[in-house]
């Protein structure tokens, strides 16, 4: 019964069905096939429910929204031109200047899609008003923006959390190393890159005088208030004044604050537009976390888990080759699938056998989200390509071939954080 649920869910998969559906259909099967199966249509309910009942998911449509405020509000520009100003003249210092306004971004938006809009629509532009090729600089920040579900508050953190009954402060926690560490090495390969392929240092100098005229005090005053957003966030959740959610909700009001008070980029009429927007974006994800919550109870009664720890760790006697093993099956579901389907249905079912092999689920949590953040951007299915790509009028897979070397960069970082636990649980 097990092997047929599973080939049901990739079959529906392959064609293309809608991924609630996808976990709605093998949840209620075993039923129809078996009136004498635990999981009647009644558990199944019960299950979508008690999946949704958790404080810890309100976080998800709220960080979304935020997000979309501040996107608007125009702080991922104040974020480039501060770190502009310090090393813009530097070599790589513009590329590594959008590598670390992705960084910072993805501490307020929490998604990797929207952090490439973001920083994309601004910083694409002036990467290649200084010279930078263009596919160079896409590639760049549809990679970087996968640091947005690496860096605390990430939304697939918060999805992992829930799904895998894990403590969503601690993988906050656990991810700040490993994202420093991937925007690191992302800004190592554009050094090399502009090394090798030069830059127009005049036009680079001319951008950074116009900085400069402004002055560092002026450029800080500028970017102050976007400065504090992951400083409010995160300070908030680790110092326990509040808890993630709750972090949440201070993010939305302190971006309605400053994009209204102080940038005056956003009017009030616009809000129940961004309103609407967050509920739009979260109500698929809902569905999918709702029905995948109850897929991952019938898994389990069927032993699921269990069953796939045993042949796991009979087949295999190694705790690196089955870490190996891990990587390349979510390397694999990033590629084809999408990050939240991933996490609800699959993490639960690895974590079993992880934990048997000594793996903590912490660090289980930070190996699972790297993969899916690669994925973002590995053809077909990244969602960072098709963000990308229409910014400069260019294919995916355009976009794709540029970007492999630091997908290199990127699963340099994985290996490092895979092999090295304490990456990891450093602050734990």
């Amino acid at each position: 019964m097990i092997g047929i649920v599973f080939a049901m869910f990739f079959v529906l998969i392959f064609l293309g069905v809608p991924l609630a559906a996808c976990t709605a259909l093998p949840s209620i099967f075993p039923y129809a096939m078996d009136p004498t199966f635990t999981g009647n249509y009644q558990f199944v309910l019960r299950a979508v429910v008690s999946a949704l009942d958790s404080t810890s998911l309100i976080a998800i449509p709220l960080f979304m929204l935020s997000g979309s405020i501040m996107a608007r509000g125009g702080l991922s520009k104040r974020l480039f031109d501060v770190f502009a100003y310090f090393i813009g003249e530097a070599t790589a210092g513009i590329p590594c200047a959008v590598v670390i306004t992705c960084l910072f971004y993805g501490a307020i938006s929490g998604s990797g899609p929207a952090t490439v809009a973001a920083v994309g629509t601004m910083c694409i532009p002036i990467l290649t008003k200084l010279g930078y090729d263009k596919i160079f600089s896409t590639a760049l920040v549809a990679t970087a923006g996968g640091l947005g579900v690496i860096i605390p508050p990430s939304i697939p953190f918060i999805v992992y959390g829930v799904a895998c009954g894990v403590s969503v402060g601690d993988l906050f926690l656990a991810g700040i190393i490993p994202g420093i560490l991937v925007a690191f090495l992302l800004m190592l390969y554009a050094y090399i890159y502009c090394k090798r392929k030069g830059e127009d240092k005049e036009k680079i100098r001319a951008n950074h005088q116009e900085l400069k005229r402004k002055g560092c005090l002026g450029v800080l005053k500028e970017g102050f208030w976007a400065l504090l957003t992951p400083v409010i966030i995160l300070g908030g959740i680790y110092s326990g004044i509040v808890t993630p959610t709750e972090a949440a909700c201070v993010s939305i009001f302190y971006a309605i604050f400053v994009c209204l008070a102080f940038y005056k980029s956003v009017k009030i009429k616009e809000l129940p537009a961004f309103f609407a927007g967050a509920v739009k974006s979260y109500a698929p994800m809902c569905l999918l976390l709702g029905f995948g919550g109850a897929f991952g109870k019938i898994l389990h009664l069927l032993r699921a888990p269990e069953i796939i720890s045993e042949f796991l760790t009979s087949a295999i006697d190694s705790k690196i080759v089955f870490l190996l093993l891990i990587n390349i099956v979510f390397l694999f579901l990033g590629m084809v699938g999408e990050t939240t389907s991933g996490i609800v249905i699959m993490g639960p079912v690895i974590l079993t056998a992880a934990e048997s092999f000594g793996v903590s689920p912490i660090h289980f949590g930070v190996i699972l989200i790297i993969n899916l953040a690669i994925g973002l951007v590995s053809p077909p299915i990244g969602v960072n390509l098709f963000v990308a790509a229409p910014l400069v009028g260019e294919s995916p897979m355009r976009i794709a071939k540029a970007a492999v070397p630091l997908m290199l960069f990127f699963l340099a970082a994985l290996l490092l954080v895979t092999f090295i636990p304490q990456l990891s649980l450093m602050f734990l």
